[in-house]
């Protein structure tokens, strides 16, 4: 049975909150997931990041959920995604380790201003020759902060009517790309009873990317 635990780590300005999802049986890596923006709200608990935690456990990854500055136990202030970055670096840089799958693949994903954030980490781990094998953006943070461009392969999830971050932005964003953005009809920012769809999305985007880089596999979901 899957599990959550509750932990707390040394961060750069202080203690860092932190959700581990595990996955039955061994892991395979370690999946780092960033949650919408803290003075909205938003916390490790939105259910949109920890859909995005349970697509990942669901095909054997450790979803790391840390809480951002200011949020729960985790120290500081709000950042307007800087500090934010910095401590999703620092997380992705400390827990591997810790949890004993050192060297695992790493991927990253998150939600709203969790997207800016972890697509901002992506960028600077690629510079480093440390891109993460697989990203997941949804409710994209285009038009609202500046997201960077992203890996080819990535995932980008949005609604129809998002009324927080408008499709037209994304779109705008992803076009000079060339990167596909699945629309799901109907969905709004917080995909309200489409939740079970944007899981099942998620999944077999990951399926597809491992069987394609490692030829098939079957995974119990």
């Amino acid at each position: 049975m899957q599990r959550t635990e509750r932990r707390t780590i040394d961060g750069l300005v202080g203690p860092i909150e932190i959700a581990l999802d595990y996955p039955v049986g061994a892991a395979r890596g370690c999946a780092f997931v960033g949650h919408p923006h803290p003075l909205y709200g938003g916390t490790l608990e939105n259910k949109v990041a920890a859909t995005l935690a349970r697509a990942f456990t669901a095909l054997g990854w450790i979803a790391v959920r840390p809480n951002f500055r200011g949020v729960g136990g985790t120290a500081g202030t709000h950042d307007h995604g800087n500090g934010e970055t910095d401590d999703f670096l620092h997380v992705i840089a400390q827990l591997p380790g810790q949890l004993g799958v050192a060297g695992g693949a790493q991927a990253v994903g998150g939600f709203s201003f969790g997207s800016f954030v972890a697509a901002r980490a992506a960028e600077r781990l690629a510079a480093i020759g440390q891109a993460p094998r697989h990203q997941i953006y949804v409710g994209s943070a285009a038009g609202k902060w500046p997201m960077p461009a992203v890996a080819a392969h990535a995932l980008v999830v949005h609604g129809e009517y998002d009324e927080t971050i408008p499709l037209p932005d994304v779109l705008t964003w992803a076009r000079p790309q060339d990167l596909p953005v699945v629309v799901l009809p109907g969905a709004d920012h917080f995909f309200h009873r489409r939740l079970s769809i944007l899981k099942r999305l998620i999944v077999n985007h990951l399926v597809a990317q491992r069987m394609t880089a490692s030829g098939p596999e079957i995974d119990a979901i």
